[in-house]
């Protein structure tokens, strides 16, 4: 796998100074954690389930979840298991098995997790893991319990990526309390704990609640207070935390708008294809406010998004990509760091790198630059969304 692998060669040699580097299933956590990027969903009981694994691997998804939770009737569960265990039995005879997309199933039961591994025999090997919803102390234990004895079971590596929603995280009275129990189970099983995953849609219901496509999550000021204590707990950078996934974007359909749109023209002037029309295509696929939350959740220390729908995707990859000028200081704090610290000024002469308290921030960056790649000088986030929508 590779992200803008389906990008031609001519083009991504265009945009980047460094191009992302090759990954596959069985490769370091922490490099498969920062590749997310996109984790497009898609509800299990999709009768071309198959067809859309390939045709979104194609266009530049590297991980997806096969849902059989929120996304489907509870009567249609049996059906839904089915069919997974049939496409992906049917995928397994065709793909090698290092071959993307990373595949999730979002299960509703520990049960379950057994039962599938049992059930799809030797094509568990195209699956890179689980997704547990609703997960607290109580329920997480049963879980990563029972995916532990299926990895057993199996012989083949898989990996977790609990949801924080439930309605104990919104409370003010019982977040504390549910952070750290959550904290000390994935703790216990932080090898196998890929990444974990907001569910901001559960959390709004708590009190009601869903925001606009004119609204960022961090708008919503319940929503913005739980993000941040979720980083706060779980996010750290000393060894203790980990990748903490961006909340999903609901919106897809043209609407009537309420306010003017967020994006920029600037940006699109001087884009090949002609930008103005990549500017009018994604506002009217309401991108300009998923694009602003993206930055967002950059700034509140999370990477990589739940999506819903595959026009969303190449927003967060091309958002992803580390620019030039950060892959400079990060790379100059750390040959800083190795002599001993200090401060210096910027490659750019715009801002202040002092070695040691961003010593960390220039981990993550090179982490994201091998995943992502590194933009060219002159290449900004407009073209290459331009390149990823055009493509």
């Amino acid at each position: 796998m590779r992200h803008f692998g389906h990008l031609d060669d001519d083009v991504r040699h265009r945009l980047f100074h460094r191009e992302p580097e090759r990954f596959t299933r069985s490769g370091d956590p922490a490099v498969l954690s920062t590749a997310l990027g996109a984790t497009l969903y898609s509800p299990a009981t999709r009768p071309r389930l198959l067809e859309d694994i390939r045709k979104q691997t194609a266009r530049g998804v590297v991980s997806m979840v096969l849902c059989l939770e929120d996304a489907i009737d509870d009567r249609d569960v049996p059906a839904g298991e089915a069919n997974l265990v049939a496409r992906l039995t049917e995928l397994a005879a065709t793909a090698d098995v290092e071959d993307g997309p990373l595949l999730f199933i979002r299960v509703r039961t520990a049960e379950q997790i057994h039962d599938l591994t049992r059930r799809l025999g030797p094509a568990v090997r195209q699956l890179s893991g689980f997704v547990l919803p609703k997960f607290t102390e109580e329920s997480g234990s049963a879980f990563l319990e029972a995916l532990t004895a299926a990895e057993t079971a199996c012989g083949h590596r898989l990996f977790a990526m609990p949801v924080l929603e439930s309605p104990d995280l919104a409370h003010l009275e019982t977040r504390r309390e549910v952070l750290f129990g959550v904290s000390r189970v994935l703790e216990k099983y932080r090898d196998r704990v890929l990444a974990v995953r907001l569910g901001v849609t559960d959390l709004c219901s708590a009190y009601g609640l869903r925001r606009s496509p004119d609204l960022t999550a961090y708008d919503v000021a319940l929503v913005a207070g739980v993000i941040g204590d979720v980083v706060n707990v779980l996010g750290r950078a000393d060894g203790t935390g980990f990748t903490v996934t961006g909340p999903v974007w609901e919106y897809f359909p043209v609407q009537e708008r309420m306010f003017k749109p967020q994006l920029r023209r600037s940006p699109f002037l001087q884009t090949d294809p002609p930008g103005e029309a990549v500017r009018r295509r994604i506002i009217e696929h309401d991108l300009d406010g998923l694009i602003r939350e993206i930055e967002l959740d950059r700034a509140n220390g999370l990477l990589g998004k739940t999506c819903i729908h595959p026009s969303h995707v190449p927003a967060v990859h091309a958002l992803s990509v580390v620019t030039h000028e950060e892959f400079c200081d990060a790379g100059d704090i750390l040959h800083e760091d190795r002599s001993g610290g200090g401060v210096m000024r910027s490659a750019y002469t715009n801002k202040m790198n002092e070695v040691k308290p961003h010593r960390a921030w220039a981990q993550r960056i090179m982490l994201r630059a091998a995943a992502f790649g590194v933009a060219r000088e002159d290449i900004t986030f407009a073209e290459l969304l331009s390149a990823c929508l055009c493509s």
